[in-house]
């Protein structure tokens, strides 16, 4: 598991999986509301390719969740990892990382 610090220095509690500009997507989504991989890309955030790719696994995990088709928006786990009191490493992996010995 891995620690991610936002901005003002605090400590997050990483899945395995995640990558460091998951952080970023999440931060946007909660400062702007429900946002686009576009919209990540111009407000800041990584590519809109990039984003386009992490926001599906992001909701798969819990953290997003797909409003429409590519729009994504922030749920209350994603909030409560942002805000330090969720271990994203107890939601659930996204099937891409999934190890099936553990099954």
């Amino acid at each position: 598991m891995s620690i991610a610090r936002d901005s003002s220095n605090k400590m997050r509690q990483e899945a395995d999986w995640m990558v460091p500009s998951d952080n970023k997507i999440l931060e946007l989504v909660r400062e702007y509301g429900n946002l686009t991989p576009t919209a990540i890309e111009e407000l800041g955030g990584p590519t809109a390719g990039h984003a386009r790719n992490r926001c599906p696994k992001l909701a798969e995990s819990g953290l997003l969740k797909r409003i429409s088709r590519g729009l994504y928006g922030l749920t209350e786990d994603g909030e409560a990892y942002l805000n330090e009191e969720l271990d994203a490493g107890e939601l659930p992996t996204p099937e891409e990382f999934r190890d099936d010995s553990d099954e």
